[in-house]
């Protein structure tokens, strides 16, 4: 939720890890000429309004930047001209709108090379956030915090990171996908309604993140994953009880969800410990962290439990998964009843770097005319 929704300024300070490129992207392409006549935006191919608020206060921050820089500097050559109108093509390897944190990689990616082709440097996550909250947190590779701040001008609100993506080699992401399609409540409008009608939202961002937070990064610096994993489950079901909370209630998770949730649970009681951990962001997707060696087995536990309907040989996806072979206790206390088709692929992956410049031509998503 947020205390100030113009310039994205959320109650609590909150905690990420970004994605591995390698598995998940967005890839985007700017370009800037004085022979356009307007600003321009494909996503996914398809042109957009590209005067949607969040997009022009990016925008315009960062020319204003670009403004502030030049005022002190000749050593630009050819500085771009920033009457200039720009074209940027976008797209995403992964479902849009769908609770993956599309926007999050989308606004990074785009404030990181709108500010390479204006030719700004330095703090850019305060930027990444007017687009999207969660955007300033994938400015930074591996385990990122989003820090609340306390100024009303929000210059304090910043992205600061708590360890690379080197720092926990074993760590691995498999998302579960439920369902690929748009989800019904976007979340900003969900939040705004748990800010003014879920109590249980204000005693959470006031009283039980803070204290979470720190627990959950000394789990982190210490690869704890017994300690990281409980948390994680904990708070993923908090959120989604301040869902409930709220008024009218907002539902992100469906059955699926519940039945991925439930085997989690059993998967970890049959070892004896925790060996998964699930999140859900304002999705059904559920995000399961794990470490390399219970990769294979858990993923076998899914197929079995959620049988693939047609794409067997699709259904994982990203890093490859060795074969396991179940033993038959396992499979009796964990493989209850099937439900065939319910997950449609899983994706592998694990944390990874920030914002990447590609220097290869065949990946430019506009051509030598601007245009996608």
């Amino acid at each position: 939720g947020k205390r100030d929704n113009d310039l994205i300024l959320p109650i609590n300070s909150s905690l990420s890890v970004t994605l591995h490129q390698d598995q998940l992207k967005t890839t985007t392409t700017a370009a800037a000429s004085r022979d356009f006549t307007k600003d321009r935006l494909w996503l996914n191919g398809e042109e957009v309004d590209v005067g949607q608020p969040r997009l022009q206060a990016c925008l315009q921050e960062v020319r204003r930047l670009a403004r502030k820089r030049r005022g002190g500097s000749s050593e630009d050559v050819a500085p771009l001209n920033l009457s200039y109108k720009v074209h940027l093509a976008t797209q995403n390897n992964f479902p849009t709108a769908a609770g993956l944190a599309s926007s999050a990689a989308g606004y990074a990616c785009l404030v990181s090379v709108l500010a390479r082709l204006y030719g700004v440097e330095g703090e850019l996550s305060e930027v990444a956030r007017r687009g999207s909250g969660s955007a300033c947190r994938s400015m930074l590779g591996g385990f990122v915090e989003w820090r609340r701040g306390e100024r009303p001008d929000g210059k304090d609100s910043l992205a600061l990171q708590v360890a690379p993506e080197t720092h926990w080699p074993e760590l691995r992401v498999l998302v579960l996908v439920v369902s690929g399609e748009k989800k019904q409540v976007a979340s900003t409008a969900g939040m705004q309604t748990s800010v003014d009608t879920s109590p249980l939202l204000k005693h959470r961002a006031e009283v039980v993140v803070p204290e979470r937070l720190e627990l959950m990064m000394q789990h982190i610096r210490e690869r704890d994953f017994e300690g990281f994993g409980q948390l994680t489950m904990k708070d993923s079901n908090q959120f989604h009880a301040t869902c409930l909370d709220t008024f009218p209630p907002i539902f992100y998770l469906n059955d699926i969800s519940r039945h991925i949730i439930a085997l989690a649970h059993r998967f970890n009681a049959h070892h004896g410990s925790t060996k998964v951990a699930y999140t859900f962001d304002a999705g059904p997707n559920a995000v399961i962290f794990t470490l390399a060696d219970t990769v294979a087995e858990f993923v076998e536990v899914v197929r079995r439990s959620f049988p693939p309907a047609t794409n067997g040989d699709q259904f994982v996806r990203g890093l490859p998964v060795g074969s396991a072979a179940l033993p038959e206790e396992l499979l009796a206390a964990v493989v209850t009843q099937p439900v065939p088709g319910a997950v449609r692929y899983i994706l592998h992956t694990k944390p990874g770097p920030g914002p990447q410049f590609v220097d290869d031509p065949s990946q430019h998503l506009l051509g030598a005319d601007g245009l996608p």
